[in-house]
């Protein structure tokens, strides 16, 4: 795990006290150099989330990482449940689309 996951994660951890926080570097899938850390995805369980729209939960996770968005992530996936969504879908992971090659094509 890289300086800017950890950071990350600690972020996260301290803002939203999730029950459970899966972030996970998929930079090595795109047109990055060798051990970027540019593309993330993450599946956060929160409490913090109860009442809170969709699009209220990504804007917090937004502004906990502001200073990583600004400039050191070019994406970040995101799946953002109470416990009790978390519950309902059975746990299962967050899965994103495979890159198509960016700039490659």
């Amino acid at each position: 795990m890289g300086p800017i996951q950890k950071t990350m994660e600690a972020k996260l951890r301290d803002a939203l006290a999730p029950d459970h926080l899966e972030l996970i570097n998929e930079s090595g899938s795109h047109n990055v150099p060798p051990g970027s850390e540019s593309h993330f995805k993450a599946t956060i369980v929160s409490h913090a989330f109860e009442g809170q729209s969709l699009i209220d939960r990504h804007r917090e996770v937004n502004r906990v990482l502001s200073e990583e968005l600004a400039g050191l992530i070019h994406a970040l996936s995101l799946r953002t449940l109470t416990p009790d969504e978390w519950r309902t879908a059975n746990e299962t992971p967050h899965e994103t689309p495979p890159c198509l090659g960016g700039s490659k094509q």
